[in-house]
């Protein structure tokens, strides 16, 4: 919106590497974001340029993961708040803006630091008397959940964030650390069944919540997940710019390739993607089979 005003910032935290999914984020995010939503949209590359509607282009420069982000944080973003995003996390429904623009009413009001969007079985909660939206406001049980930080969306007070951003931390690293330092800390954690994480259910008690969001994580270990197919699919009925995109996409998905386009080390494959490998195998071989460049 580039609104001076407005004190939250979705920022959708990314690196060159992964430039193939700029396009696919921005393709489903413009089809299901509200624009009536107060904050202003950002998103982060190394060095490369994006051009991407709606989106302020800021660079991080290279380095370590939390190095990169926490320069961003300080250096390029001036809102209070950060709604996170990563730019594998590719919407399927219409957002409610009208529960955004209450979440970020009521984070302020209350200096909530840290409100958890995604529903996750990892987390128990406390339920609370507040709703938005029909959806209840509930309090992560610190003591009985795992994995208190994640990277999967999630609204931050900034400073909240910058403190979890340990020096040379790499993303895997982060998650598991600041896990442990919360854990310790304790803080006052909210949990609000917003969106279904790759479709799942809802952990808390609603009472007819009002457009439940959904978004689908199509990268894993830096390849295309099976997720993607479907989105291929509708990329497919697109233009043809969207064509030749979905084409792009479907080649790197098939063969495997990392997103900058590469063939994985053959000890990679062994030792970390194995398993992962042998459960996609048999969809990989159906979704070539499906006549989609015909």
């Amino acid at each position: 919106m580039n609104d001076e005003n407005i004190n939250v910032a979705l920022l959708v935290h990314s690196c060159d590497r992964y430039e193939i999914l700029y396009k696919g984020f921005y393709y489903f995010f413009s089809q299901y974001w509200d624009e009536r939503i107060m904050c202003n949209c950002y998103l982060s590359t190394e060095t490369k340029d994006a051009n991407i509607p709606g989106f302020e282009n800021i660079k991080s420069g290279k380095g370590e993961w939390a190095d990169r982000f926490s320069f961003l944080l300080r250096e390029k973003i001036k809102e209070d708040y950060i709604l996170f995003f990563q730019e594998d996390m590719w919407l399927t429904k219409k957002v409610n803006g009208t529960f955004f623009n209450e979440l970020f009413r009521m984070a302020a009001e209350k200096n909530w630091k840290m409100v958890k969007l995604h529903s996750s079985d990892v987390y128990k909660t406390i339920p609370t008397p507040n709703y938005i939206e029909g959806f209840n406001v509930t309090k992560v049980d610190i003591e009985n959940s795992a994995f208190l930080f994640s990277h999967q969306v999630t609204l931050f007070e900034k400073e909240f964030l910058l403190s979890q951003l340990f020096k040379n931390e790499q993303p895997w690293q982060n998650e598991q650390n600041a896990s442990e330092r919360l854990k310790i800390l304790a803080p006052e954690i909210i949990h609000i069944d917003y969106f279904a994480q790759n479709g799942n259910a809802p952990i808390n008690k609603n009472i007819n919540p009002i457009g439940r969001n959904e978004y689908q994580g199509v990268s894993y270990n830096s390849t295309l997940h099976h997720n993607i197919r479907p989105f291929i699919d509708e990329l497919m009925k697109g233009n043809k710019e969207q064509r030749e995109y979905a084409k792009k996409l479907k080649h790197h998905y098939l063969f495997n390739l990392t997103h900058d386009g590469k063939k994985r080390p053959i000890k990679e494959k062994m030792f970390m993607n194995f398993k992962i490998w042998v459960k996609g195998l048999k969809p990989r071989i159906r979704y070539a089979l499906s006549g989609l460049f015909k």
